[in-house]
């Protein structure tokens, strides 16, 4: 790797278990920093689900330093709640990430499933797999923190492109 790679903040948005990894990276060799999940119980209202969000977010961006962060981006959701708490974690991460200092870069499911694993219709189970191979890690990651990991492995092969298409939030 090279002297000065780029820390990534990979996030896979939930309200009960939001994944989140870090990965260092020059734009071809890759190294997973830190990856794991912020969970809340599902006994809590989901105004304190959101601040527990924000505050486990805050305290992952102060220890690890990121330097940009990439999130997945929206899909089509049939439940109108499910798709409107989804957006308001959306927001918490954004708005976190954004007053951190950290340019928000978005990627569709698809395409990160497609960059990790070849194909866009893969499962979390695959996407697991193939980011514990690709990363080098020394066991599969829970999936919340698999798919974190995509997220920021596809931001990372990115910064080969810089006239990629890259969506900034």
């Amino acid at each position: 790797m090279k002297a000065d790679p780029v820390r990534i903040l990979g996030v896979d948005t939930s309200l009960r278990s939001t994944g989140v990894g870090v990965l260092a990276s020059d734009g071809f060799r890759h190294q997973a920093v830190t990856y794991g999940a912020i969970t809340a119980p599902r006994t809590w209202p989901l105004s304190q689900c959101l601040n527990n969000l924000r505050e486990k977010l805050e305290e992952i961006i102060s220890a690890e330093k990121p330097e940009v962060a990439a999130i997945e981006g929206i899909f089509f959701c049939k439940n109108v709640k499910t798709a409107v708490i989804l957006g308001q974690a959306r927001g918490v991460v954004i708005a976190t990430c954004t007053a951190a200092g950290l340019p928000v870069y978005e990627y569709a499911p698809r395409s990160v499933k497609q960059g990790v694993v070849g194909r866009g219709a893969a499962d979390k189970s695959q996407v697991a797999q193939m980011v514990k191979v690709l990363l080098g890690l020394p066991e599969v990651p829970q999936n919340d923190a698999a798919d974190a990991l995509a997220i920021a492995h596809c931001h990372a092969n990115q910064m080969r492109s810089p006239a990629a298409a890259r969506k900034t939030l």
